[in-house]
């Protein structure tokens, strides 16, 4: 059963009830209050232009814990080099913007809309939403954004316009002993290579809120 949210009640359902392929809900609104009621109980946003909000509570999360992140020897390199510097929210919009200009799989456009990408600029202006930048000579080069809730940062998105500027990215927050854990919600072989597994979610809602 796919739940229908009222826009003056800020509530979810039991994240227990979403369906197999993880949706949960529609409806509501994109305030700050309902989005970190959302992510504390292990709910995201996910939909496209012409869709409702449709509120998603995956049966198994993709995640990596910071000890099990994997370096190849080649990365190791890059990271020798200093090619990279990585900076945090002084460019949280140039990010956003730059991952949503990422096109998905098959050719689609981007999954970040025009009114999400407004209700993750006022969470970083609330100081709930962070970047994580990488920058080459100056320039912007790559980049994620998303939340920190408790110890978990729940990685919403994230490019790259020069060869291994993400990776730098993400294995700075797997090293820098800020976060216990890196929510990608949903897996892809990219994420696998880095060191990324499959827990429950049980699992994943006791580590989010401890």
């Amino acid at each position: 059963m796919i739940f229908q949210l009222d826009k003056d009640l800020l509530a979810f359902p039991d994240p227990a009830l979403a369906e197999e392929d993880g949706l949960l809900a529609i409806g509501g609104g994109l305030e700050p209050e309902r989005l970190m009621l959302a992510y504390n109980n292990g709910i995201f946003p996910w939909y496209n232009e012409d869709e409702p909000i449709c509120w998603y509570a995956p049966h198994e999360r993709c995640v990596i814990f910071p000890g099990e992140a994997v370096i190849s020897n080649s990365m190791q390199k890059v990271l020798h080099k200093n090619i990279f510097e990585i900076k945090v929210n002084t460019a949280f919009e140039d990010v956003i913007e730059n991952c949503q200009q990422v096109k998905r799989k098959g050719g689609a456009g981007t999954w970040i809309t025009e009114e999400m990408k407004a209700a993750y600029i006022h969470l970083h202006k609330l100081g709930i939403a962070h970047s994580i930048e990488a920058w080459h000579a100056g320039e912007l080069v790559g980049g994620m954004y998303g939340l920190s809730v408790n110890k978990v940062f729940c990685g919403e998105s994230m490019f790259s316009i020069m060869n291994n500027a993400s990776k730098a990215v993400l294995i700075w927050v797997c090293t820098k002993s800020i976060y216990t854990l890196l929510d990608c919600q949903l897996p892809n072989p990219h994420l696998f290579s880095m060191g990324a597994r499959m827990i429950p979610r049980d699992e994943f809602l006791d580590l989010l809120q401890k």
